[in-house]
């Protein structure tokens, strides 16, 4: 059975706080859905703003394969808004518990429905296709609940849906609530927040219990605790339901997951399901093993499944199997007695509470290895001149081959001057500082700072990097120490 998806990010998950959105970016998240085959997109709220309803506007112009929809009261002052914004249907919200009626809205049972009713005429008079979404219905009175459903089919709504507002269902009380409407001659689509962390288990027992369309948001965001994940419940779908399916290309869910991260400034959680760094990530050397062996041993689903890579973490839970696998990928070759001499130096370092990085390996089994790496270039010594009133200027002083140089540079700050001391002399050019990185790794003062850089000559990239309590003096190490590989390499 094919599941259909309706996409609310540019709508409920918007709603998240600290998150607006531009019509630019709202464009670019509508466009890669469609990409992606989601069959709905609520694109916003058009009674929200001028703004919102140019947003919607330019949406609905692209003339994408999904049906866009825009989200609405029961109220002729919304439909109005969504007509002029030329959507093909409307999410309308209709609130359907005692307590949004009575404390909400102020009014009673019948008028609540005599006001769905003739929203649901006025939109079908007006051509649009409507899909009526109860409101609190997880909390509302199963009775009055058919009762709003069977009126609203009886006006002409195409599709229903049961909203879990506040995320009280469970997996056993969503299957029963949805089992009771499989006699509905419309579709029924689940609306679920994640309150108490249910929201893709409850929307998976909806689907079992009858629903045939699933309401969810990129990364599950949303106000509160987000709405029901796209990501994890589309590949959920795919691979624990096996007689359901969607029309989703998972292949490109990672793709959009990052964009709405990176256009909404929400972070994703390193251990988020799916879409996490973490997600296909191993350490622990019985999990490596097993991984290289056969990857079903530890993961149930391939990483390329959703777009994304494996990658084996170096630390000191990492066992020699994962280890060589690094070590091959980084071009070397040790036996076994060299492989577990790396093992237990990476295990030394790590139990300092040290990151170990693709440097940190390559110089460790370089030690191990024995490998006579002599640098060309030696830093001796590094001058600063700055101040208010002052262009920073830099001197230094290296050994290259043996010939011992003294030379000066400006920049806009002291760090940019000693590197353009250096980036004048004829071993360092054509390379070219790609990434410049800063963290401060104890507190203080007197803080030690990591500088981590990335070089790049040709083809060829590598990584550098230089930790002092001084941010110009760690910045130069890590520089030609960069340079040093690559002339090395």
């Amino acid at each position: 059975m094919n599941i259909k998806v309706l996409d609310t990010t540019l709508r409920d998950g918007e709603q998240t706080p600290g998150v607006s959105l531009t019509p630019k970016e709202k464009l670019r998240i509508a466009n890669k859905l469609d990409e992606i085959k989601v069959d709905y997109i609520e694109a916003g709220s058009a009674i929200t703003s001028e703004g919102e309803r140019q947003s919607i506007k330019e949406i609905t112009r692209q003339g994408f394969n999904a049906e866009i929809l825009s989200f609405s009261r029961p109220l002729t002052v919304d439909i109005d808004y969504c007509l002029d914004c030329d959507v093909d249907g409307v999410n309308l919200v209709v609130p359907t518990s005692e307590l949004h009626i009575t404390d909400k809205l102020n009014t009673d049972f019948e008028n609540l429905l005599e006001l769905s009713n003739n929203a649901v005429d006025y939109c079908k008079d007006h051509g649009l296709i409507v899909e009526l979404s109860a409101e609190d219905a997880s909390r509302s009175g199963v009775d009055f609940l058919k009762s709003v459903f069977d009126n609203a089919i009886d006006h002409g709504a195409d599709r229903v849906c049961v909203c879990d507002t506040v995320g009280i269902l469970t997996p056993d009380t969503s299957y029963d609530l949805f089992s009771q409407f499989r006699d509905l001659s419309v579709p029924i689509a689940c609306h679920c927040h994640n309150d108490f962390g249910l929201a893709v288990a409850n929307t998976l027992s909806a689907i079992k219990g009858g629903a045939s369309e699933i309401h969810t948001t990129i990364n599950g965001i949303g106000e509160r605790a987000g709405n029901t994940s796209f990501e994890e419940c589309v590949v959920s779908i795919d691979r624990l339901l096996p007689e359901f399916s969607t029309e989703v290309k998972i292949n490109e869910i990672y793709d959009i997951s990052k964009l709405v991260a990176r256009l909404t400034g929400v972070y994703i959680q390193p251990n988020k399901a799916i879409v996490g760094e973490n997600a296909f990530a191993h350490e622990s050397g019985i999990h490596s093993d097993g991984i290289i062996k056969n990857s079903a041993t530890y993961e149930p689903m391939t990483p390329e499944l959703v777009g994304r890579k494996r990658k084996f973490v170096i630390g000191k839970h990492m066992g020699t199997h994962g280890l060589n696998n690094r070590l091959k990928e980084l071009g070397l070759d040790v036996d076994k007695n060299q492989l577990q001499q790396i093992c237990d130096n990476i295990k030394v370092l790590a139990d300092k509470g040290k990151t170990v990085t693709d440097v940190d390996l390559q110089v460790i089994a370089d030690n191990v290895l024995e490998i006579d790496h002599e640098d060309r270039i030696r830093l001796d010594e590094v001058t600063i001149v700055s101040g208010n009133k002052v262009m920073p200027t830099a001197s230094v002083k290296i050994t290259v081959d043996d010939e011992e140089i003294l030379n000066a540079g400006v920049g806009l700050g002291p760090v940019d001057a000693a590197i353009n001391a250096l980036k004048s002399l004829d071993i360092f050019k054509d390379i070219d500082l790609i990434e410049y990185h800063v963290d401060s790794i104890t507190g203080g003062t007197d803080a030690f700072i990591d500088v981590i850089i990335k070089l790049q000559k040709g083809d060829k990239v590598v990584s550098a990097r230089g930790t002092e309590p001084d941010i110009i003096n760690a910045s130069v190490k890590a520089y030609v120490a960069g340079v040093n590989r690559l002339l090395r390499d």
